[in-house]
């Protein structure tokens, strides 16, 4: 079976110049706009990508979609759940993933975590911890809400572990 990677926002040129706006420190871009851009990212990449690699019997797999905008934008920014959901609907075409993995992090953790790369933060990486707080428990929200398609991983395990519990989660779909 044949699977696919891709990555948001970005998967495609049109959403990769998109991703490079969104993350960059030096745009000061307001929480609406910043929903607009992410969904208007997601949809050029289901359109150009995703369905047709559905089409040909492919698995899609991604490191985000419409639930990190919901807790980034929609808990994060404090724009709603629902107002987010709704334009990432009509983004997505109302396309949702089988299977979500959560990868569950203390958030100061995963901000250590990503500093440790040595790479320069963007725009996101630059918020408080607040803003992480709001979108860490978005993503729990999320997962309370729909067990059956998101499943809650704890990344602080050793990476065997994680992989593992990841394979276990899919384990029904493959």
């Amino acid at each position: 079976m044949a699977v696919s990677l891709l990555h948001e926002p970005g998967g495609v040129r049109v959403a990769q110049r998109r991703r490079a706006l969104v993350k960059d420190p030096e745009l000061g871009i307001t929480g609406r706009a910043e929903t607009l851009l992410y969904a208007a990212a997601r949809a050029q990449l289901v359109e150009e990508a995703i369905v047709p690699l559905l089409a040909r019997g492919e698995w899609v797999l991604l490191d985000r979609f419409v639930d990190s905008s919901l807790a980034y934008q929609g808990a994060g920014r404090q724009l709603g759940l629902e107002a987010v959901r709704s334009v990432n609907e009509f983004a997505s075409g109302g396309l949702r993933p089988d299977r979500t993995l959560l990868l569950t992090l203390d958030p100061e953790l995963a901000r250590g975590r990503s500093r440790s790369r040595g790479e320069p933060e963007d725009r996101l990486e630059r918020e408080e911890r607040e803003f992480f707080d709001r979108t860490a428990e978005g993503y729990l929200e999320l997962a309370r809400s729909d067990p059956d398609r998101i499943r809650r991983i704890d990344a602080g395990r050793p990476e065997a572990e994680v992989l593992d519990a990841a394979w276990a989660a899919l384990a029904d779909l493959l």
